[in-house]
């Protein structure tokens, strides 16, 4: 469970790190040019993003007290992973705008449902290395972004990112669900 969520804390950083990276030359791709324009609808892209995180931090917080950590883990790294391939495609900002929103808020529930999946399931003297696990992997995303947004095309880095996210998910099928949530 420790490294499942640590893996997907990883492909959370890498993605949102990713974007900063190719937001310019994957905006220059749908035909936006002027140094201005690349600006504030870059700045809005974020902002998108981060609201999509936001409001999915909320919302898969309250799915996973409900229907448990899995369920919730699985459905938020599907939409995220989903939303990450179909930004490879985008042809213009509108459809941009959709997918970051989407990637953002499915994004959002991969760390709170990690996090608290091994929380529960450790025991309480291991919670803070686990934790820490989790964190220490989860920031090498953010390195990785870094040196893949600079040798990949932008579209191929979405690609990647999905990919691994995907590839997660089925990590994920071996993880069990916290006895903590079922005793509640």
């Amino acid at each position: 469970a420790v490294l499942v969520a640590a893996l997907g804390y990883f492909v959370d950083l890498f993605d949102l790190v990713l974007f900063s990276i190719v937001r310019i030359p994957s905006l220059k791709a749908l035909g936006v040019t002027d140094p201005a324009e690349l600006t504030a609808i870059g700045k809005h892209l974020l902002d998108v993003q981060l609201t999509g995180m936001l409001l999915g931090g909320i919302a898969f917080g309250m799915l996973g007290d409900r229907f448990g950590r899995l369920k919730t883990l699985f459905g938020s790294i599907l939409l995220y992973s989903v939303a990450n391939i179909l930004n490879a495609f985008v042809t213009d900002v509108g459809q941009y705008e959709v997918l970051r929103f989407c990637a953002g808020f499915g994004l959002a529930g991969e760390l709170g449902a990690g996090i608290t999946l091994v929380s529960e399931l450790l025991p309480t003297a291991r919670r803070g290395i686990g934790t820490t696990v989790v964190a220490t992997i989860g920031l090498s995303g953010a390195v990785a972004a870094g040196v893949v947004g600079t040798m990949l095309a932008w579209n191929h880095c979405y690609l990647l990112g999905g990919i691994m996210g995907l590839a997660l998910l089925a990590l994920r099928v071996g993880v069990t669900e916290s006895g903590l949530f079922h005793a509640v």
